[in-house]
C-alpha cells in the first residue's frame, strides 16, 4: 500500500510542476510576444518606406521572422500533444 500511495504523491508532484512550466512558458511567451511588437513598431517609426533598399530590409526580415514564428508554433504544438499524451499515460497509471 505504501508504494501506491507513494506513486500517487510522485504523479501529483509531475503535475504540478508540469502545470507551474506550464504558466512560466505563457508569460515568457506574452512577454516575447510584446517586446517584438515593441521592436516591430520602432522598426517601422524608423523605416524609410520611400527608399527601395530598406523596403527589401524590412519585407525579408518579416518574411525571415514568420518563417521562424510558424517553426516555434509547430515544435509547440508537437511538445504539448506529447505532453498530453505522457499526461494521459500518467492518469491511467493511477487507476487500479
Amino acid at each position: 500500500m505504501s508504494t501506491g500511495h507513494n506513486l500517487e504523491r510522485a504523479h501529483e508532484s509531475v503535475l504540478t510542476r508540469m502545470e507551474r512550466q506550464d504558466r512560466l512558458v505563457r508569460l515568457t511567451i506574452l512577454g516575447a510576444a510584446v517586446a517584438e511588437a515593441a521592436l516591430i513598431v520602432l522598426v517601422l517609426t524608423f523605416v524609410d518606406f520611400g527608399d527601395p533598399i530598406q523596403r527589401l530590409m524590412v519585407v525579408t526580415a518579416v518574411l525571415s521572422y514568420t518563417i521562424l514564428a510558424l517553426g516555434l508554433i509547430a515544435l509547440a504544438i508537437h511538445v504539448s500533444r506529447e505532453v498530453s499524451r505522457i499526461a494521459l499515460v500518467l492518469e491511467g497509471a493511477e487507476r487500479p
